[in-house]
């Protein structure tokens, strides 16, 4: 029998006045791969302890680096750029992971014995021809289906640098291609659509790679200078805006509500929810700022807004709001007036088919909503929008963002929700359950 959670009762009212969230997953993931290639023992604090990231953990144990993971730290004794144990038969599982998976793919550009990835039943559905398509041109080979897990890689002891145009916004693509660059002697040269950031700024202002960034106004040009020794280093994760996103959400459709998030990385490329909200009327407040190793972190004051208004939303921001449009369509429905939104394909090559689900969810609460050209949609709000009806989520790939959007959208509108495969929110959020119910939710 499928397990599942039932919520019967929203949340009226936020009962605690501060909250943390835990460690930014894409942060936490690119500290375990980029220090198991230093010259030493790494540790990073706050580190988030999610399914995703204990199978980035997992894999760099089976190329022979040691790992610590301690109550409040993670330590890496990093072997190196190229101090890897490849052992033959080699196969490493990156679960649902989607960054661990592609990104594993870029640190074994040199590997001397064929080693084979695989993943979930989610991961085998989602592409990789991104990151296989420059990877190849470095000098390594792959077997792969069609563009898809279970993937052999053969690394090659001679890789090339490379001129590479990566046209999908793609971050993963971005920072594989900027990894392999490592490996390899020369300058590799990057132009991309603009995307998240962090490995950049890891590469400046924690790695010390030399590494030249010209951001221009519609795309970025990366260079990256191979072969250069990575010293240890320290690093203190902040919390992930992407979890906080659910408890904006929530505090910002109660009643008579106000919640600060605590130390959030509110990195530029990554506040396109907050950007969106405040442009549909939310009363979120940005404060505190520190810059952190070029992270800008923070903490984020959001209030209940009764009175929100639609949007006609462009496609410049949807990079940075990528993980978070799910909630901006549930903020849509509570709009007066119509939303729309544009060139959201990236959506449906998620966990799931996130653009799918995102209709499918509103239809079901019996919100109007239709699908447009160039992967867009358009909601038809209403103001004082609630919901009594029955409520059934399930054969969602358990993609942990549809797990947690329906939890959000139970205890923002109401209802009697079932929503099956409960796990699936602990490959990027363990605590989400236990945190909602300390904020007042009632959650069986």
């Amino acid at each position: 029998m499928q397990k599942f959670i039932s919520i019967k009762k929203k949340v009226d009212h936020i009962k605690k006045k501060s909250i943390s969230v835990p460690g930014d997953k894409s942060l936490s993931i690119r500290f375990i791969l980029l220090s198991s290639l230093s010259e030493g023992k790494c540790t990073a604090y706050n580190i988030l302890k999610s399914e995703d990231v204990i199978s980035a953990i997992k894999n760099i144990r089976k190329l022979g680096v040691r790992i610590n993971l301690k109550k409040s730290k993670c330590e890496v004794y990093g072997k190196g750029l190229f101090g890897y144990k490849y052992k033959k038969n080699l196969i490493l599982n990156a679960g649902n992971s989607g960054t661990t998976a592609r990104l594993l793919c870029s640190i074994l550009i040199d590997a001397n014995y064929p080693v084979k990835i695989i993943g979930d039943k989610s991961l085998t559905k989602r592409d990789m021809k991104r990151v296989i398509k420059p990877l190849k041109l470095f000098g390594a080979k792959f077997q792969d289906d069609n563009g898809k897990l279970p993937i052999q890689i053969t690394g090659s002891r001679f890789t090339k640098p490379i001129h590479y145009n990566e046209n999908l916004g793609s971050a993963q693509c971005k920072s594989a291609v900027m990894i392999a660059a490592l490996k390899t002697f020369g300058i590799t040269k990057i132009k991309s659509l603009p995307s998240r950031n962090h490995t950049e700024l890891l590469f400046k202002n924690v790695l010390n790679v030399p590494i030249k960034i010209n951001n221009k106004k519609k795309y970025d040009l990366i260079e990256v200078k191979g072969r250069n020794k990575i010293r240890p280093f320290n690093y203190k994760i902040p919390g992930d805006i992407s979890s906080a996103a659910f408890f904006i959400v929530l505090t910002l459709l109660s009643k008579n509500s106000k919640l600060i998030l605590k130390n959030i990385n509110i990195n530029p490329s990554r506040i396109g929810i907050i950007k969106i909200l405040r442009m549909m009327g939310a009363k979120i407040k940005l404060f505190n700022k520190q810059n952190y190793k070029g992270e800008i972190n923070g903490d984020i004051l959001v209030k209940s807004t009764q009175n929100l208004n639609s949007i006609n939303l462009d496609s410049s921001l949807n990079s940075s709001a990528i993980d978070e449009f799910l909630l901006i369509f549930l903020v849509a429905s509570k709009c007066k007036g119509v939303s729309s939104f544009i060139n959201l394909s990236e959506l449906n090559k998620k966990e799931s088919k996130r653009l799918d689900w995102g209709i499918k969810i509103l239809r079901m609460m019996n919100v109007k909503v239709v699908k447009t050209k160039n992967h867009g949609i358009k909601i038809w709000g209403k103001k004082n929008f609630e919901i009594k009806k029955n409520y059934i989520i399930k054969d969602y790939l358990k993609d942990h963002r549809i797990f947690m959007l329906s939890v959000i959208a139970a205890l923002s509108l109401g209802g009697n929700w079932k929503i099956y495969d409960p796990d699936s929110f602990k490959t990027s959020f363990p605590t989400f359950i236990k945190t909602l119910n300390s904020l007042g939710a009632k959650i069986k």
